[in-house]
């Protein structure tokens, strides 16, 4: 039997897929994990914070969704406390932020007892 060279089958190199050759698609793997795990650890720059630079926060008196921000070195205005120490919120959200906004506070920063129901999730 004689065989022609259009019945002769040669396997054919496999063409690059989209997007770069075989080899460089683990790379490109690679470094789309590398910025999702640089996102994960920079999370909170992406957070917005309370409070800008050269501010800090305060806390409304007899309510509990009272909050406002002071320029550094000033004291808050007639109506306002400042947070305890160690339980400034920094960022929209974080523990802080959250305890302060279902808690009413007197003139003196004292809690009143005043606690605000927690809403249901949804």
């Amino acid at each position: 039997m004689t065989v022609t060279a259009q019945q002769t089958r040669h396997p054919r190199s496999p063409r690059p897929a989209q997007g770069g050759t075989p080899a460089r698609r683990p790379l490109t793997g690679l470094a789309a994990a590398g910025l999702g795990l640089a996102l994960l650890l920079t999370g909170c720059a992406s957070q917005e914070r309370v409070c800008g630079s050269g501010r800090y926060p305060v806390k409304a008196v007899g309510n509990n969704d009272g909050q406002d921000c002071v320029a550094d070195g000033q004291e808050p205005p007639e109506g306002w406390v400042r947070y305890p120490a160690g339980q400034v919120p920094e960022y929209v959200g974080d523990e802080w932020d959250r305890h302060w906004s279902r808690v009413i506070v007197d003139a003196e920063g004292r809690t009143t007892g005043g606690l605000v129901p927690r809403q249901p999730a949804g």
